[in-house]
């Protein structure tokens, strides 16, 4: 058991890597809380993990939620010891690659929201004794991207340098931050044109394994830097893309 005695929130955990990450964890041996706006769903993912699980109500641009939901893990589980900020928007459905309302709803969720988690769960955390925080970035927070709103980029950008800033300033309190960036997953829900299979097809022409990752496979990567065996990583980042920018 990787995780025995760890309590994990994970945000957008009612679906795609975020279900994965919080299905791991719990087999794993992990308290998970499932965090997310689809109540519905993260309501099942919590029943059918059983009672390790526990579903909280979050949108992540949302400061109170941010420190009630904080503050019911702590409530519920008796500590937070790992935050994994997942929840997070696609930038390939909007028309207008220059919205400005698309920049502020992208930003919003994708980079303001793991500002919010990071805000309060970092002092959680340390509140714990120390723990793993791990952010989902991806290879579009490195690399440009075509036919994508320059807010996904942008955004993902941020938090790769936000979590360096976490590592550097919160090494000293135990905690550890790393980001994960996947490369091309299964859609999202909020995917456009990256979702079209001849668009999907193409992409595949640039990826060395000449396939799209799984959520699975990105949640043994953030599996790894949650436990205990990565205690010597932080400040680092994992790249889950199948040699997409290797090249």
């Amino acid at each position: 058991m990787r995780l025995a005695g760890k309590v994990a929130l994970v945000t957008g955990a009612a679906s795609g890597m975020g279900a994965a990450t919080a299905r791991l964890f719990a087999r794993e041996g992990a308290k998970v809380v499932i965090a997310d706006v689809m109540e519905h769903e993260g309501e099942q993912v919590a029943n059918a993990i059983g009672p390790a699980a526990l579903f909280q109500r979050l949108d992540v641009t949302d400061e109170a939620n941010w420190a009630d939901v904080v503050a019911a893990t702590v409530r519920h589980f008796g500590h937070l010891t790992i935050l994994v900020n997942n929840a997070g928007v696609s930038g390939s459905a909007e028309q207008d690659l220059y919205s400005t309302d698309a920049w502020h709803r992208i930003m919003g969720i994708n980079a303001t929201g793991v500002f919010l988690g990071l805000k309060y769960g970092v002092k959680a955390i340390a509140d714990s004794g120390g723990g793993s925080i791990v952010n989902l970035s991806s290879i579009a927070g490195i690399i440009g991207s075509e036919g994508i709103h320059m807010a996904y980029n942008a955004s993902k950008a941020a938090v790769r340098l936000m979590t360096k800033s976490v590592a550097v300033q919160h090494a000293k309190d135990g905690i550890r931050c790393n980001s994960v960036h996947p490369g091309i997953m299964p859609a999202m829900r909020t995917s456009g044109r990256t979702a079209e299979p001849e668009v999907r097809a193409k992409r595949m022409n640039v990826i060395p394994m000449r396939r799209p990752g799984e959520v699975d496979e990105v949640a043994y990567a953030i599996l790894f830097l949650a436990s205990d065996e990565s205690s010597y990583i932080t400040g680092s980042e994992i790249h889950v893309d199948g040699g997409a920018i290797a090249i």
